[in-house]
Formats: C-alpha cells, sequence, structure tokens
C-alpha cells in the first residue's frame, strides 16, 4: 500500500492543510506502531497500522473546519464517512473501515440518532485490533495543536461529554495498549 500516492493525490499543492494532515497522521501513526511494537503478541499487523494511521483523516478537505484550513461544505463529523468513502473507490475497503470508525472512541448507531449525527444509522466502532489501535493513538493528538501529545486524563475529559460508552471503550483500550 503506497499510503503517500493516495494522499498526494488528494492533497497535490503543498500547503498548511496538507501539512497538518501529514503532522498529525505521522504522529498518530508513530504512537501507534510504538504499541504494536511493545505488544508483539497482540500479532498486529504493523504495515497496515502505519498506512490506515497515515490515512485516517484522508477525508478533511471536503468538511468544512477553518480552523485547521479545510475549506469544504461537508460538516467535519463526515470526515471519517467521507476517507472511506475515497478509499474505497481506490479499492482499499480494509482501510476504509479505519476511517469511518475512528472518530470519538466509535460512535453507535444509538449515538447518532439521539445526538441526530449527519451519518448512516449503523454503528461505527472500531473492531479489530488495527482498528482499535488507530482510533486509540489519534485520541493523542489534535489538528490544532500539532505538536501537543494529550494526557490520558486529558483524553477522558474530552471523551467524557460524549458519553459513557466511547469512555469505557477508551479505558479499555488503555489497560491493553498503553505503553
Amino acid at each position: 500500500m503506497d499510503y503517500l500516492s493516495l494522499i498526494n493525490k488528494y492533497y497535490p499543492t503543498e500547503n498548511e492543510l496538507k501539512r497538518i494532515l501529514m503532522v498529525h497522521s505521522r504522529s498518530v501513526a508513530n504512537k501507534a506502531l510504538q504499541i504494536v511494537d511493545a505488544h508483539p503478541k497482540l500479532q498486529i499487523n504493523r504495515d497496515f497500522v502505519e498506512a490506515a494511521a497515515m490515512l485516517h483523516d484522508i477525508g478533511i478537505f471536503r468538511c468544512h473546519a477553518p480552523g485547521i484550513h479545510c475549506y469544504g461544505t461537508a460538516p467535519y463529523i463526515l470526515h471519517g464517512r467521507i476517507g472511506a468513502e475515497l478509499l474505497r473507490e481506490e479499492g482499499w475497503a480494509e482501510y476504509a473501515r479505519v476511517c469511518e470508525r475512528h472518530t470519538g472512541a466509535g460512535i453507535t448507531k444509538q449515538n447518532i440518532i439521539a445526538q441526530d449525527l449527519p451519518l448512516p444509522h449503523q454503528d461505527f466502532l472500531p473492531e479489530t485490533l488495527e482498528e482499535q489501535v488507530i482510533c486509540y493513538a489519534d485520541k493523542f493528538y489534535s489538528k490544532t495543536r500539532l505538536e501537543e501529545e494529550k494526557t490520558y486524563e486529558r483524553i477522558l475529559k474530552s471523551l467524557e461529554k460524549f458519553g459513557k460508552e466511547g469512555l469505557e471503550r477508551f479505558q479499555a483500550w488503555h489497560k491493553i495498549f498503553h505503553l
């Protein structure tokens, strides 16, 4: 999987948005790879994790989030779903799953309905270890403070406002993946 070619296809211009995407994605990939290397008994596919982590936010350019130089029209909550559609069109369905399942600590059908989110009424939860480790690693980095790694406590506080389920999922992953 040549993830850089895909990124360059959708982000052909060297600009601030591409820089944000690349720095954020590389931070997430590095954290995920540290986890994979620290837990060899889990037998997580290292190559898949690196490529999928680099591609997990590929859909942000079609979203409206001016604070991170995204000037598209879609709500930001759709960035994962948009990225999944792009990757499926490219023939990379297994990588698409990471895109659509990494938001928060995953999003349940119940949350989508209760919050009236503009997503299909289905669960978007990380299922494989690879999906889970990328979702977990992603929570440690934002796209607005690129050089800063969030603390576990700060992540819990931010997930708290979205409900108990996601918070508990993240805590369970922490028990498995923490370094």
